[in-house]
């Protein structure tokens, strides 16, 4: 992982080190555990491992209320700094103002707070730059359609920018010449859930096999409800190892879907990358060095054709 990071850190001027001074207890506060975020978890306590540091984890269960309540807790444990995956990024106000006031130093971490732009000089954010993930992937879509079909988009959950990011992405794209003939069909809001997904596709396909309507292509904001849309497919048995698939995140089960020809699309979103990201952020503030206000973990496309490149680094 860590030669993975080194450049993309290092050209953020992030350099990775153990700390020299006596050991920094860092506040977690994750939004839930899901595939994506446990890997995510993993680059935190791994980099923290590395450097010295400790984690205390707060998991809020999707709850922003629980979250909030735990970053309190975190305020009141003067921790030395506080990272923060947040469960809505439209409460990101109240924790950019409830940490700041506290004088420690916060880090969001893969999701885009509200309020980025009026961040004071003592917050990061460590992401990666959504603009590029839903591009990269309907680029590809309309590649592999030719520029023509009828696609069903399945979102995110609506209160993370990434979503909203994502969706747009999608229309942006389909909005030039080259991938004008592609009209969407269908857009779903699948929260996340690889579950939720599936049972969207059973009732789409089931009023598509009344009305006459063909899907060419499902193109999802992640690799989990990419995947139920697979299971959905196979389960109606309207699966072809040429239909069209897309997610994002490149998580180990959407690697191994590919490998098996099922996933045609994915954009590795770096989880860990952007954990570890987080911690050494974040001791970079501690120590009152400057970062840049948005340190930036790159997206990469991935198909089939480059498939073996990210199966190695895994």
């Amino acid at each position: 992982m860590r030669s993975v990071l080194a450049g993309a850190l290092v050209a953020a001027g992030i350099l990775l080190m153990p700390l020299s001074v006596h050991a920094q207890k860092i506040g977690f506060a994750l939004s839930e555990q899901d595939a994506f975020l446990s890997l995510l978890r993993d680059g935190v306590t791994e980099a923290a491992k590395a450097t010295g540091a400790s984690v205390q984890l707060e998991d809020a269960k999707g709850s922003k209320m629980v979250q909030l309540d735990q970053i309190r807790q975190l305020v009141a444990q003067r921790v030395d700094a506080i990272v923060v995956v947040p469960v809505d990024t439209e409460a990101t106000r109240v924790i950019t103002q409830m940490v700041s006031q506290a004088r420690i130093p916060l880090v969001y971490v893969n999701r885009k707070p509200i309020d980025f732009e009026q961040l004071p000089p003592d917050v990061a954010v460590v992401a990666s730059d959504e603009k590029v993930s839903g591009t990269l992937q309907t680029e590809e879509v309309c590649r592999l359609l030719k520029g023509r079909g009828q696609i069903v988009v399945l979102m995110g959950s609506l209160s993370n920018e990434a979503a909203r990011t994502r969706t747009q992405d999608i229309e942006d794209v389909l909005a030039r010449s080259a991938c004008s003939g592609i009209r969407i069909l269908d857009k779903r809001l699948g929260g996340w859930s690889r579950e939720r997904a599936r049972l969207i596709m059973f009732n789409l396909m089931a009023s598509a096999a009344h009305t006459g309507k063909r899907i060419d292509a499902i193109v999802a904001n992640n690799d989990e409800m990419a995947l139920g849309a697979i299971e959905a497919l196979k389960a109606n048995r309207v699966w072809t190892p040429d239909f069209v698939v897309a997610g994002i995140d490149a998580t180990p089960d959407a690697l191994a879907s590919m490998k098996a020809g099922e996933l045609k699309v994915s954009v590795r979103q770096h989880a860990a990358g952007q954990g570890a990201g987080a911690v050494h952020t974040a001791l970079r503030l501690i120590r009152k060095q400057s970062v840049p206000r948005f340190v930036d973990v790159p997206f990469e496309l991935v198909t089939p054709s480059n498939l073996h490149k990210f199966l190695a680094q895994n």
